[in-house]
């Protein structure tokens, strides 16, 4: 038991290993292909956690449709939005960030009116120069956008100044990890020279176009720029000097003074979105522009300039909904760095994933393997509803992000595998009872029995059963003729085999075997209606295979020795008898918590021994109770033996014989005599018998020695037996005879 449990155990376990290593190779060399679905179950476990608050120190100033319906379509003039600044400066606002860029000058400043159509004045308002110097005297941050996927001759090749030194620690000068552009899209010259800073507002969806990460550094023309929201930050926290961290596998953070942002390699922020669209404060800048809004409310603040209008296309999707403005992308940055509630990929993440995968891998497998076959759906979903909690609470406490597809996968595979696995011994083991209990057990019985879901067949009941048991004649004198122990089992095989297969195919169970003898039982543990008969058609079958086996035995030159000692002792190498008794048993499981069997016991099993151990005494092949005879429908010759109290019993049990079958003539005889013969003689016979059952002791005696007398009667001994007690009893007439006979020995 312990060697196959050792050896289930190293299989299971190489077989998980097997599939780490599988699963590992994919995570290694092919990230991109289940990364769609990983991203996906990171989004459910945002929709699952739900809205957080901001700490509300960003709030969107928004191009919304009530502005644009008020103020005209985009872009408005710039003394508009001159006036928008003024307002919001004069609220004492901390900073102002625009998510949108002015790349062409103002078409509706009256200076461009007037030199389109040549007209020359004096102090024609330059809506243009009025928004330079309004961002100038603002706490204005500009924004502007790069040009990442192609080299465009059309697109500007200046770059924006920002007043801050980026310094790279610990880069490889051979790899540039960073996200690289190509060209910028500026806002005008006029305007971008007087601002005193500007940031990127590029926003990259991933493949499933989702923003889930935003680059807060790119590299452009060997120079490093912060995005907007980095920018932002970078004013706030009046940071001179940037630091870039890498390590070998990319960038690892940015820090800004005292502030250190993780990121992943290619130096992007996982968004922890605080929820969906209109988490952050929005105010219109209508109501801005018309100086209607809480100017305490934005005191010391960060005001986002965006849209949130679907017309003018600054539309993304997220993973809480598909419609989010993209200026709240970048309020959602802000607020996760000023809160330090990060969310980000160590660098020793991928490392954990794949201990993880190995670890679930071995676990899970081994988890079903020794627990019960119908425990594997549950003990799977205990595995992934843990694994889920588990990368929940990391990426919402501590703020990692594990792989979630790989470890679901690796579950739901080592449990399949298990599971496979397990049904495949399952059948083994099945195909391994079959064929051990087919040895004791017919087809029918065994698969009813392997078809009960409770095992309420092995309880412990009392059930009407017909018992068998068989015994081999001299078999003290066999087994000392046998030449060493083997050849005396090979002797003993060749007998129980083919009587084995007798009492299976007529539906019996074999229940154990008793050195030469055979116990058996009909009607347990599967219902058997006509068990009496079965039991009685599988007896005289195997009286007649007895003949066969005794012809092959004495042609095999290994029990030569057991041939020469029969005939000497003029007998067949292999004779047998048989006892059969019904009655209602006690059938059942019994046994040890170790150890235990089915079987029968009872008074019904214990007097089916004693008829089998009076088969010598009488002389017969088969004694079978009146019990059993009164169950028997088949056409059988009997001959009555006698009415008994055997050992341990007072009441009378009328024993009978079964001779044959009553069929024609060609039919195999057991006796060497026509069955009209045996006919003619067991009539006598009987007409004895109750002659002597009514004390006419000496009518029957004349008809006992006379049938005694033929040289071709079937029982020598039970004549016998009846002439010496009907001469005992002539000279010693009994009192009140029943003929009954007490057996004071089992056999």
């Amino acid at each position: 038991m312990r060697n196959k449990f050792i050896k289930k155990t190293l299989l299971y376990s190489g077989l998980s290993i097997i599939l780490s290593i599988f699963l590992s190779f994919t995570y290694i060399f092919f990230p991109q292909l289940p990364e769609s679905f990983d991203s996906n179950l990171r989004d459910t476990l945002f929709k699952i956690r739900g809205e957080i608050p901001n700490n509300e120190t960003v709030f969107i100033i928004d191009i919304d449709e009530k502005s644009l319906q008020t103020l005209g379509q985009w872009p408005w003039s710039r003394d508009k939005i001159s006036k928008i600044l003024e307002n919001l400066t004069n609220a004492e606002i901390g900073l102002i960030a625009f998510d949108v860029v002015f790349a062409e000058e103002d078409r509706t400043s009256p200076h461009k009116i007037f030199n389109q159509y040549n007209v020359k004045m004096d102090n024609i308002p330059n809506y243009d120069e009025i928004f330079a110097k309004t961002v100038a005297s603002t706490p204005t941050i500009l924004g502007y956008q790069f040009e990442l996927e192609k080299d465009n001759e059309h697109v500007s090749k200046n770059a924006p100044s920002i007043p801050a030194i980026f310094v790279e620690r610990n880069k490889n000068p051979e790899q540039n990890y960073l996200i690289t552009a190509t060209g910028t899209i500026l806002n005008i010259p006029i305007v971008q020279d007087n601002a005193y800073s500007s940031g990127f507002f590029n926003n990259i969806p991933d493949e499933s176009g989702i923003i889930r990460s935003v680059p807060l550094i790119i590299s452009y023309d060997d120079a490093i720029y912060p995005s907007l929201a980095l920018e932002v930050l970078r004013i706030i926290t009046d940071t001179k000097r940037v630091d870039i961290n890498y390590d070998p596998y990319g960038v690892k953070n940015v820090k800004l003074n005292n502030i250190t942002i993780p990121t992943d390699r290619h130096g992007r922020i996982l968004v922890n979105f605080r929820g969906k669209e209109k988490n952050f404060k929005y105010i219109s800048a209508l109501d801005i522009y018309n100086d209607k809004f809480n100017k305490e409310y934005i005191e010391g603040k960060v005001g986002l300039v965006g849209t949130s209008a679907a017309g003018l296309l600054d539309l993304r999707a997220t993973p809480f909904e598909s419609v989010y403005p993209g200026v709240e992308v970048h309020a959602n940055v802000i607020d996760n760095i000023i809160t330090g509630d990060f969310i980000y990929k160590a660098s020793w993440i991928d490392g954990a994933n794949l201990a993880i995968i190995f670890g679930l891998s071995i676990v899970v497998m081994l988890a079903i393997t020794f627990t019960p076959f119908w425990y594997n759906p549950v003990i799977t979903m205990i595995f992934l509803g843990t694994t889920l909690y588990g990368v929940y609470y990391a990426l919402f406490t501590e703020g990692l992000v594990f792989n979630i597809f790989y470890p679901l996968v690796t579950i739901v595979a080592a449990a399949v595998i298990a599971t496979l696995l397990d049904y495949f011994f399952e059948i083994k083991q099945e195909e391994a009872i079959k064929k051990k209990f087919a040895s004791k057990v017919s087809k029918e019985v065994m698969d009813s029995l392997l078809l009960d879901p409770d095992n309420s067949t092995f309880s412990a009941t009392q059930k009407e059963i017909t018992v068998f048991f068989s015994d081999v004649r001299n078999f003290t004198n066999i087994s000392e003729s046998m030449p060493n122990a083997t050849v005396l089992i090979e002797f003993l095989n060749e007998y129980m085999d083919p009587m084995t297969d007798i009492i299976i195919k007529e539906k019996g169970t074999v229940d154990k075997f008793i050195g030469d003898a055979i116990m058996a039982y009909w009607n347990a543990p599967g219902n058997v209606p006509d068990h009496a008969e079965r039991a009685v058609v599988a007896t005289l079958n195997q009286l007649h295979l007895i003949d066969e086996l005794n012809k092959k035995v004495r042609q095999d030159p290994r029990f030569e020795n057991t041939v020469k000692m029969s005939d000497k002792m003029g007998v067949d190498p292999i004779e047998i008898g048989i006892g059969l008794n019904t009655g209602v048993a006690v059938a059942g499981e019994m046994g040890s918590s170790q150890r235990s069997d089915y079987t029968v016991i009872g008074d019904p099993v214990n007097l089916g021994a004693r008829l089998e151990s009076l088969c010598k005494y009488y002389n017969s092949k088969c004694n079978i109770s009146s019990f059993t005879k009164e169950q028997l429908t088949g056409s059988y010759i009997y001959r009555f033996i006698d009415l008994v109290t055997v050992k341990g019993k007072s009441e009378p049990i009328a024993i009978w014989q079964i001779h044959d079958y009553d069929r024609d003539e060609s039919e195999h005889k057991l006796y060497k005599t026509s069955k009209q013969r045996l006919k003619d003689e067991l009539e006598l016979y009987h007409k004895a018998i109750e002659l002597y059952k009514t004390a006419k002791f000496k009518e029957a005696l004349e008809i006992f020695k006379d049938v005694n007398n033929w040289e071709d009667k079937s029982n020598k001994n039970i004549y016998d037996i009846y002439i010496e007690r009907c001469e005992h009893y002539i000279e010693e007439p009994p009192t009140d005879f029943n003929g009954v006979f007490i057996h004071t020995t089992k056999g």
